[in-house]
């Protein structure tokens, strides 16, 4: 990739200064050149007076004594400060085939701020350190971390074995994967909270039985929500000395044990943050709590059934009938809403951890992932990808149409909840059972096809590289062996005419 100029540039200092680069445009040659055409319109830079122009560079304190020589300049010679610019409007691909081109280009575009930025959007922040500068060599850079992420995010790819956890007396409902410490949580119409080792795939606790069928919960590491058809939220406070966090079988403590009612419907959804937890229900409204005094501070209500809720700093997403809401979490003011987002109700949400998309699944059988703008008030959607063809319409035909690029099977019966950790898939459904697809393998399948395949393009490569060698030795064989072949055909001949000259003179 370089920069070429195809005509002289003189450089000339007059006293009223003119932008140069606003009359030069870049023009692609071929994939792999770029080059800089003076524009047609452009004057010369020659002075009529050469003199007057060394006068004015005398003023000014540069002497130029002649002309620059034709020479050809590289993208690599532009300032790294332009070039960092350049870098910002480029995605992941893009900057690591940039990175290629060059040593020079391959520093600037590892070490580029942008890396951060595309590990956030995707993943979050890291559990992993991250190289903060030159005195942090043993810790990895952005890119690094990003490749690394990269490479596990194709673990779902892979191979896998299903495990299924026996428990439940009736259909499971709800799902959540504490994937910090490991646990799983389900619930359902048995109204019994249980607590799954991810690892082991074991019961390791079960709660007793809440009244009511369980549809939604959520947990951290310091908080244990279970939300109820009678519109309650039973919680449990986690124990420091418990390796399990929290002590299901126990009986009732006020101390490590909450419920508390406001809701007038089932609760649908759960979630927690720091400081705060979200609840949304049937009653067409989403409450915001405080986690210490567990009082409730907001009310956001809407025009439907509440379905799903993320909230995101210091926003709240939610789903409600077909629409998508926005709030604005401390003041409780809707921020943006999206009408009829799907055919039908929009069923669950999701949200990337930069906040700038949503995603929403719904009765049509659709995905749909809307951009938000940073100010709230436009929400596009940029793509949908179709998972049942049983609910597909005439939207689905679309070209933004995008398929599914796996599918998992082995439920005989619909699905309620999923929930994914770090290398597996965990659901739920009719049947009562939970089953998990464990990639645990997948990654360590992975690189041991690649090293064999690496393994076999080098032998062959070897193979071929020893090719030419062989075949001049073969033929240099096959020309000494003729010529042997030759040399013995005479020296028979000469010996068969010394034999009969040897044996006539005996007989004479």
């Amino acid at each position: 990739m370089a920069f070429e100029c195809q005509q002289d540039t003189n450089i000339c200092l007059k006293d009223t200064s003119t932008n140069c680069l606003d009359n030069l445009r870049i023009e692609k040659v071929d994939s792999d050149q770029l080059v800089l055409i003076k524009d047609k319109n452009f004057e010369s830079l020659e002075p009529e007076n050469p003199d007057s122009v060394s006068e004015s560079n005398v003023q000014t304190g540069i002497r130029f004594s002649e002309r620059l020589p034709d020479y050809k300049r590289s993208f690599a010679d532009l300032p790294p400060a332009l070039i960092s610019e350049i870098f910002n409007s480029l995605d992941p691909r893009e900057l690591g085939i940039v990175s290629c081109v060059s040593t020079y280009l391959y520093g600037l575009a590892s070490e580029h701020h942008v890396w951060k930025e595309f590990y956030y959007e995707r993943w979050g922040h890291p559990v992993t350190s991250v190289d903060s500068g030159p005195g942090y060599s043993n810790e990895k850079s952005w890119k690094e971390l990003f490749v690394e992420r990269e490479f596990r995010s194709k673990t779902f790819m892979g191979r896998y074995s299903i495990d299924t956890l026996y428990g439940h007396t009736e259909a499971v409902r709800t799902i959540f994967v504490l994937v910090s410490k490991k646990l799983v949580f389900t619930s359902g119409y048995d109204q019994v909270v249980r607590m799954w080792d991810m690892e082991e795939g074991l019961s390791v606790a079960s709660s007793r039985p809440l009244g009511c069928t369980i549809r939604a919960v959520s947990a951290d590491s310091r908080l244990l929500i279970a939300g109820g058809t009678d519109g309650f939220i039973h919680g449990w406070k986690a124990e420091d000395k418990n390796p399990l966090l929290f002590d299901l079988r126990a009986p009732q403590n006020q101390n490590m044990e909450f419920r508390i009612w406001e809701h007038d419907g089932p609760i649908t959804c759960l979630a927690l943050d720091f400081s705060k937890m979200y609840s949304g229900s049937w009653d067409m409204t989403v409450r915001v709590w405080d986690r210490s005094s567990l009082k409730c501070l907001k009310v956001l209500v809407h025009n439907d059934w509440v379905w799903s809720l993320v909230p995101h700093d210091t926003t709240i997403g939610s789903t409600a009938g077909s629409g998508v809401y926005i709030w604005e979490a401390n003041t409780g003011t809707q921020l943006a809403i999206i009408n009829s987002a799907h055919v039908g109700n929009a069923y669950s949400l999701a949200r990337s951890h930069t906040g700038k998309l949503l995603f929403t699944g719904g009765e049509d059988g659709s995905i749909h992932m809307f951009e938000i703008a940073a100010n709230f008030k436009k929400c596009n959607m940029r793509k949908r990808v179709v998972e049942d063809k049983r609910h597909s319409s005439t939207q689905n035909t679309s070209k933004n149409v995008e398929p599914p690029q796996r599918m998992l099977h082995g439920f005989g019966c619909n699905l309620f909840s999923v929930g994914i950790g770090y290398d597996r898939i965990v659901c739920g459904g009719e049947e009562g059972v939970v089953r998990i697809w464990n990639f645990s393998q997948a990654l360590e399948i992975e690189e041991r096809v690649r090293t064999l395949r690496g393994i076999r393009l080098e032998n062959r490569m070897r193979r071929r590289k020893l090719q030419p060698e062989t075949s001049g030795k073969s033929e240099q064989s096959e020309q000494c062996s003729v010529a042997a072949k030759k040399k013995q055909i005479n020296s028979d001949k000469n010996g068969w005419h010394n034999k009969r000259r040897v044996s006539w003179k005996v007989k004479a």
